[in-house]
């Protein structure tokens, strides 16, 4: 089956990102029990995803129709009597006259060169779907990935909240008990207490939807992978949209539409060769029976089509019309992937910009603040309300830097689907090329 690694390419940053480094290598590989990286969660998606098991069928396909293309016609073999049934003398077959012929139809024009270069160009386009359909798969499987990253991180988060909130109900119950602060303030942490047990049984739940949704990318009803592992917060510098609009003719999407073009060509000329009309020559054996001693002889024949009225015109226009049809549809590719592109950069622009501001920025402030005024409660200095909101800022802050990291690296797979290849130096990123894996 010809198809390309190429589609690999669109996780190789992805995957750099998340600290997994080096290009995953496609093979039969048996789901893991314990922990999984995004290499190995790709190889599962490439081996066992039903639906682009299904759609390799149609590349394979292609070499049935190539071979079916290049036969040449069946010749026919005819039987034909004459003068039988009559009146007279040709009352019965006694002055028959008996043919045996063959007759084989040559193709004229080229037609079945033009028939394989047909079928040739089909699967080529076939190739370059499947590679698209890889390549939306290695994407989806990436985002999936980052999904359960992130909210593993979540629930590592709300976790710590939990644990924090119950140190500061027993810190507010014991001074309660001291009878150094109201009980009001040990129903407010019992209720954030509560509140964040809450949260901690949401953020479980959607762990586990997000490990569903990741397994069934390689069409497992259940997840039996114990946690995915990856770098989260490796954040790197973004290329110019510039830069990566220079890249798009390595999408697959955008790839294809040369083949495309080649097959509605292909239909052209093989229209084109069909107002050529073929000739059918004969030849056979006749034995006569109206002489005394039944004779044979030899009969040659040949016949052609008269292209007076029918010379394919309506095909050939159409054809035409196909081709031009094509180039248009070429460009409105272009323009989408370029439209895609441009919104897929502004989402990565701002996760970039948001988890580095909230590591530099904000999570120092918010964990200091925290930290002050735990202190500062326990020396009777705050009143929990403070360490309440301290706790409160430097959580938000903490989930909004994990929603933030998830949007980046979501985002950073959309652009490597877009631009067939990693965020980084397009000279050390992997090129789409087509090569030959069985």
């Amino acid at each position: 089956m010809s198809v390309s690694r190429a589609s690999l390419a669109a996780v190789v940053g992805i995957a750099m990102h998340l600290g997994i480094i080096g290009t995953p290598a496609v093979g039969a590989s048996p789901e893991p029990t314990g922990e999984l990286t995004l290499r190995q969660a790709v190889e599962l998606a490439f081996d066992g995803n039903p639906d682009l098991a299904a759609f390799s069928w149609e590349v394979r396909s292609g070499d049935a129709r190539i071979l079916q293309a290049g036969l040449i016609p069946n010749p026919d073999i005819g039987l034909e009597t004459e003068d039988i049934f009559g009146s007279g003398p040709f009352r019965n077959f006694d002055s028959s006259q008996t043919t045996l012929s063959i007759g084989q139809l040559v193709e004229l024009g080229g037609k079945r060169a033009a028939r394989v270069r047909l079928a040739s160009a089909g699967k080529e386009v076939a190739g370059w779907d499947y590679e698209a359909r890889r390549a939306d798969l290695a994407a989806e499987v990436a985002k999936a990935f980052v999904e359960v990253l992130s909210t593993q991180e979540r629930v590592a988060l709300s976790e710590e909240t939990t644990r924090l909130a119950e140190e500061v109900l027993n810190a507010v119950s014991a001074r309660v008990t001291a009878g150094k602060i109201s009980p009001v303030e040990e129903t407010k942490a019992r209720v954030a207490f509560s509140v964040s047990q809450i949260e901690q049984e949401r953020v479980n739940r959607s762990l586990e939807a997000a490990r569903t949704k990741l397994a069934a990318t390689w069409g497992s009803s259940r997840p039996v992978f114990s946690r995915a592992v990856g770098r989260l917060e490796q954040v790197t510098p973004i290329p110019s949209v510039e830069e990566l609009a220079g890249r798009i003719s390595r999408n697959p999407d955008i790839a294809r539409w040369a083949m495309e073009l080649e097959q509605r060509r292909a239909v052209l000329a093989q229209e084109r060769a069909v107002r050529i009309p073929d000739v059918t020559i004969s030849a056979g054996i006749r034995r006569y029976r109206e002489t005394e001693a039944e004779e044979t002889a030899l009969v040659f024949g040949a016949a052609i089509p008269l292209p007076l009225f029918n010379r394919n015109q309506g095909k050939i226009l159409e054809s035409r019309y196909q081709v031009s049809r094509a180039e248009r549809e070429r460009q409105a590719a272009g323009n989408r992937v370029r439209a895609a592109l441009s919104e897929a950069y502004q989402a990565l622009a701002i996760g970039y910009a948001e988890a580095t501001t909230l590591k530099s920025v904000v999570l120092p402030g918010a964990r200091s603040a925290f930290e002050s005024a735990s202190e500062g409660f326990r020396q009777g200095k705050f009143g929990y309300l403070d360490v309440l909101d301290a706790q409160r800022t430097l959580f938000d802050a903490r989930g909004r830097y994990v929603e933030a990291l998830g949007a980046y690296h979501k985002a950073a797979a959309d652009i490597e689907r877009l631009i067939g290849g990693g965020l980084g130096d397009p000279s050390k990123s992997t090129e789409t090329k087509r090569g030959s894996t069985e």
